[in-house]
């Protein structure tokens, strides 16, 4: 409807340009004002009505190549019908002025000439027209398939997380139901609060790190049933940092990572610190957590959840350089940088 409208404001510019030129040139070249006007008027309205016809047939039907050779033909016979109009029209309205008749007759070869051309530059147009919609609906086509296979795969990194976390936890609690029963069914119903929260949140709409927080609690009650007092936290969170945004149900597979690695190769308590801060209008955060480099060797500190987060977060933002891994003596840690111009 807005190129339609657009072509329509164009064509009626250049007719009302066209006609008072064309008016202003009779009357410069001696003509009468009622003849200059009648002849401008009537040659360029129905002009007007075979260009725009042009225009809007080729801007939403592009003929086939093999067709242009008929089209051109058509241009043709399209324009000496309106000559013989106009000298019909023109004739019958001024049978008197047999001077004017001869002036019709000698420009008769340019004004068929000058239809042909505007006939054919207008279906010009609606060519240009037709091409530029097309590249522009192609774009458009394009970038809405982006977006659903950036969605899709965000939403296939959730779901893969998901019973990533579900079944370590359903192994814990089935360790744990002949040991300690009262452990296990607390478990079970952290575990439902959890997951229950999960279906509430949206995977695109970012939320405050206070809130993620909130959630990140749940998730260490249940690890800490799993492993008992050898699992210490400790989080630390600037004032600013709390409200700043950040996407849902990314520290959890950090987090996670952080405990599996940290607790599984040793039977020594182990804690696992969380920092955040604001930098630089981004929200920081660091995931610290110790590991053994005799047990854990070159492979500590890796795994599933710290690739999915990776690549989340090159899909959400359209950046490589959002997550950094450092090790640094006995210390495997996860920085995390949210710029909150994107969120």
């Amino acid at each position: 409807m807005q190129n339609l409208n657009k072509s329509w404001i164009f064509s009626l510019i250049w007719w009302l340009f066209w006609i008072a030129f064309h008016y202003l040139y009779l009357v410069q070249s001696g003509w009468k004002n009622e003849i200059a006007l009648a002849d401008s008027l009537i040659s360029n309205i129905l002009l007007a009505a075979l260009c725009t016809g042009a225009l809007f047939s080729v801007q939403y039907n592009l003929p086939e190549i093999k067709k242009l050779a008929v089209l051109f033909t058509g241009f043709l016979i399209s324009a000496g019908l309106w000559m013989w109009a106009v000298n019909q029209i023109l004739t019958e309205l001024y049978p008197e002025e047999r001077t004017y008749h001869d002036f019709l007759q000698t420009s008769a070869i340019i004004r068929f000439l000058w239809a042909f051309f505007s006939i054919t530059l207008f279906a010009l147009l609606g060519w240009i027209i037709y091409f530029f919609k097309e590249k522009l609906e192609e774009s458009s086509r394009n970038s809405e398939v982006m977006r659903l296979s950036r969605e899709s795969e965000l939403m296939h990194l959730r779901q893969q997380l998901q019973p990533h976390f579900l079944f370590n936890t359903l192994n814990s609690v089935s360790a744990l139901i002949g040991s300690d029963p009262v452990a296990a069914k607390t478990m079970v119903i952290q575990l439902s609060d959890f997951l229950r929260g999960t279906l509430k949140k949206e995977d695109q709409k970012p939320v405050p790190l206070i809130e993620e927080l909130k959630y990140l609690e749940l998730y260490l009650e249940i690890e800490k049933v799993r492993f008992g007092h050898r699992l210490e936290t400790s989080v630390d969170i600037e004032k600013p940092a709390g409200e700043m945004l950040i996407p849902v149900f990314l520290l959890q597979p950090l987090v996670e990572n952080a405990i599996k690695f940290g607790l599984y190769d040793t039977i020594e308590n182990v804690k696992i610190e969380i920092k955040a801060f604001s930098r630089d209008s981004c929200l920081q955060l660091s995931i610290s957590n110790p590991f053994d480099p005799a047990t854990s060797g070159a492979v500590a500190g890796t795994g599933f959840g710290l690739n999915a987060v990776s690549r989340r977060l090159f899909l959400l933002f359209n950046r490589s350089d959002l997550l950094e891994v450092n090790r640094t003596n006995n210390t495997f840690t996860v920085m995390l940088k949210i710029p909150q111009s994107y969120v």
